[in-house]
């Protein structure tokens, strides 16, 4: 699985992924997945060189595919994907982007 994957080759791939793993999930998801995110964010919870830096989520009595809206069911959030996703991918974008880059001509 994805989590024993990343356990095993944290030391390649933590630099990679760092602040890139984003996680969203309902706590009482319809095929149980919660749980097997609960595990993935022990691990990486625990990581070092580098920490993780992400983000995880469970939506309380939410239910598979719940998004990270804590405050609309999923009929109503997934409308809205753009309005809450986009600013954290700009942000990211304005993270990492190498020094000298052009951040503004694009973003209108």
């Amino acid at each position: 699985d994805l989590r024993y994957i990343l356990e095993r080759d944290w030391k390649t791939l933590g630099p990679k992924l760092k602040g890139k793993i984003n996680i969203y999930c309902g706590d009482m998801d319809n095929y149980y997945l919660n749980n097997a995110v609960y595990l993935m964010e022990e691990f990486l919870e625990s990581t070092t060189d580098p920490y993780y830096n992400g983000d995880i989520a469970y939506g309380d009595r939410a239910e598979h595919c719940w998004n990270g809206d804590p405050d609309l069911p999923n009929y109503l959030s997934r409308l809205r994907y753009n309005e809450m996703y986009v600013p954290k991918i700009m942000a990211r974008i304005k993270e990492s982007a190498p020094a000298g880059a052009d951040l503004t001509s694009w973003r209108y």
